[in-house]
């Protein structure tokens, strides 16, 4: 008897491959931007909460592809779910590449020198391109494994996450950069849907 049928097989590769690509592409890029001494393995972005939510995936998945399989054969959703995914990942490297050494990810509390307000390239467009790219990207990754409770809890639980640390953010930034950053953010949305 087959144990992952070839549709499983393939979402469940491209759900590992994305997962692999997006956490070493942070590292790398937070290494080549700040040096791999003012980089730790946070950088990675892998917390508990993060491991439990994608493990709960992985075990939504294959409880629904062993019940329901005909649930993971719907190729239109799959193929948009990895579109998000694309999508989101190059939204948030467009960031943290236009930013460059302004892209930390532990949110400053203090500026240092070269400190700067980043408004060009991506930043025209979206306040939080960081955010937004992480937000439809693990969305998309749960939507691409067809899974509707996960779909539905990353939406919840990561919306949440940036509605509380954006307001956080940007009360900082409104310290360091004052009127400036007044201006921007009425000018420019979060990028995150209802976070204004």
């Amino acid at each position: 008897m087959e144990v992952l049928t070839p549709t499983a097989r393939i979402q469940l590769s491209e759900m590992f491959l994305a997962v692999f690509f997006f956490h070493s592409s942070e590292y790398l890029l937070a290494t080549g931007f700040h040096g791999r001494a003012n980089v730790t393995l946070g950088s990675l972005l892998i917390s508990q909460n993060y491991l439990i939510a994608m493990i709960f995936s992985l075990v939504e998945y294959l409880t629904e592809v062993r019940l329901f399989p005909q649930l993971k054969e719907h190729w239109w959703i799959s193929i948009f779910g990895l579109v998000m995914v694309v999508v989101g990942e190059i939204v948030r490297k467009m960031a943290i590449i236009t930013a460059g050494t302004a892209f930390t990810h532990m949110i400053r509390t203090r500026p240092d020198e070269h400190h700067e307000l980043v408004t060009r390239g991506i930043y025209r467009y979206i306040r939080h391109p960081g955010y937004s790219g992480f937000f439809i990207w693990s969305v998309g990754t749960q939507i691409m494994l067809c899974n509707p409770v996960s779909s539905i809890g990353f939406a919840i639980v990561v919306w949440r996450f940036f509605y509380q640390r954006i307001p956080y953010e940007e009360y900082f930034l409104r310290r360091f950069f004052g009127l400036q950053y007044d201006a921007y953010a009425r000018r420019v949305h979060s990028g995150v849907p209802f976070v204004r």
